[in-house]
């Protein structure tokens, strides 16, 4: 959480209480104002160009779907069996038409966010079969759990949406699990939201549900909500994510259109020829959103992590991932599409120094990479497998300092700063100067979560660390969370849609298993 300033009024000690006092709006969507760090020169832009145009149009890309076989088909695209070879003229001219930029329109219109150029926001991470809980005990989610998070997600200032299945609930069936998930994420903040896409009907019920909560034919024209489709490296897509595409562009809501990279597994043990075959498959998702509905909104997206040569096991924080962000970054660019990364990964198994330094590690490179959807920005921990609340809760606080990096240098007030120089001369201090106390809140960012006393005062204090820290300021959030009301009528329809869609879908007797 960040302490914003608020309307002064009154004397400094009064003006001084409300800079300190507690302010969960959520910061605007983040306009970056530093340069991204480019490490290709425009020879090996070109030479990551050609290599992704040279797979498409030679090596071809696998789409295990006869919807989109079809699509491929009337568009002019070579097919054989299911293997599509796309020629880059036409690849061109059909990314040509995805929106460099665009809006999410959230419940609270204040709360809308530009998206793309140099437009991002902060988004929770997602799927964790586990969570480590308020006890910092690692066990399965429910329902309850995941309201959790949504209530934390709309809190927390630098994130800028509830995501979606922030943990898995397994106290409910698997069938109908993602329509209560959906409700979750509209009912306890009122922040844009993700959509579920685990089948092409799951991705229409969450079409239906923000029909309702939006009105009818409302989401035609304004992206409300966000889709995931994870490719699988290499070089194919499967039906049940082309499908969930389909519902999604068809009704102009934007998809993360996302290779899964396990460097030196399935894709070559290079960092520039993993970039070329991931932005193959990426190019070719991209172009499919806009055979689908030319002008759609359409994200390029990708999951990065390299492989232990050790174990097989995927790792986070490692340098190759952040090479890699900054040239996706570069190749977006080049191609003028959003681009999506993740953030905050770490493969600890607790909330320990590397998870620490693997996520700061990751943080700092994709700010720098000038991501837009910047996902899994809170909680990841042990490759994805669980959610920590402390974590969550430390996540989001470096989202904001992040955030404040980014932005730049403030210069509105450099001439009232360089006066108190000669007000306070050689050998003085600033402590009292009025140009400190009226700015002193704002001048620096101060975290609340990190501990910068004495150690004598921290002994003092109980020797209390970073985890137990967060743990008590997540129970201080919860206990202060005011719910963003929905319409009444709205909330209703949204129950009574998820009522029928359960009696027609049978419940999965995964429901009483262990995970």
């Amino acid at each position: 959480m960040t302490t914003r300033t608020a309307t002064r009024s009154g004397g400094r000690s009064a003006r001084r209480a409300q800079r300190t006092a507690p302010n969960f709006d959520m910061l605007p969507g983040l306009t970056r104002g530093i340069p991204v760090c480019e490490v290709m020169d425009a020879t090996q832009v070109e030479r990551i160009d050609n290599a992704a145009m040279d797979i498409l149009e030679n090596v071809g890309v696998q789409f295990r779907d006869p919807i989109a076989l079809e699509d491929w088909k009337k568009a002019g695209a070579k097919v054989d069996g299911e293997l599509v070879y796309l020629d880059r003229n036409m690849v061109r001219e059909l990314i040509s038409t995805i929106p460099a930029q665009f809006t999410y329109h959230a419940r609270d219109p204040k709360k809308n966010l530009a998206l793309g150029g140099k437009h991002a926001i902060f988004v929770p991470m997602t799927g964790a079969p586990f969570l480590r809980d308020l006890d910092d005990v690692r066990r399965n989610p429910t329902l309850d759990d995941l309201a959790m998070f949504h209530k934390l997600s709309h809190m927390m200032p630098a994130l800028h949406s509830s995501a979606h299945h922030i943990v898995e609930p397994y106290d409910h069936p698997i069938s109908q699990r993602h329509l209560r998930i959906t409700y979750s994420s509209m009912k306890y903040s009122d922040k844009t939201f993700m959509g579920m896409t685990t089948s092409p009907r799951n991705a229409e019920d969450v079409m239906d549900m923000c029909d309702i909560l939006f009105g009818e034919g409302f989401i035609d024209d304004h992206p409300v909500t966000t889709g995931n489709c994870n490719g699988n490296s290499p070089l194919v897509w499967d039906e049940t994510m082309l499908g969930a595409m389909r519902a999604f562009c068809r009704r102009n809501q934007p998809v993360l259109c996302s290779p899964f990279v396990l460097g030196g597994a399935n894709t070559p043990a290079s960092v520039p020829a993993t970039v070329a075959q991931l932005t193959a498959e990426a190019l070719s998702a991209l172009a499919y959103t806009q055979v689908i509905r030319k002008g759609c909104p359409a994200i390029w997206g990708h999951y990065l992590s390299t492989v232990s040569m050790k174990s097989g096991a995927p790792m986070a924080g490692t340098p190759e991932i952040s090479l890699m962000n900054f040239m996706i970054g570069q190749m977006a660019r080049f191609y003028d599409v959003p681009w999506r990364t993740s953030n905050t990964l770490g493969g600890a198994k607790t909330f320990d120094a590397q998870a620490g330094y693997e996520s700061a590690t990751t943080l700092s490179a994709v700010i720098h990479a000038g991501a837009n959807y910047i996902w899994h920005s809170a909680g990841w921990n042990e490759a994805g497998m669980h959610c920590s609340v402390a974590k969550f809760i430390v996540d989001a606080e470096q989202c904001a300092m992040a955030y404040r990096m980014a932005e730049g240098p403030k210069w509105h007030d450099f001439d009232q700063a360089l006066a108190a120089v000669p007000d306070v001369g050689p050998g003085g201090h600033y402590l009292g100067h009025p140009h400190t106390q009226d700015n002193f809140q704002t001048a620096f960012f101060m975290p609340e979560l990190f501990d910068n006393n004495s150690i004598e005062q921290w002994v003092a204090e109980g020797e209390v660390e970073i985890t137990e820290r967060a743990l008590k300021h997540a129970q201080k959030l919860l206990a202060e969370y005011e719910e963003p009301k929905l319409d009444e009528a709205r909330n209703e329809a949204l129950l009574d849609y998820i009522a029928r869609r359960e009696r027609e879908i049978p419940a999965a007797d995964e429901l009483n298993q262990t995970y």
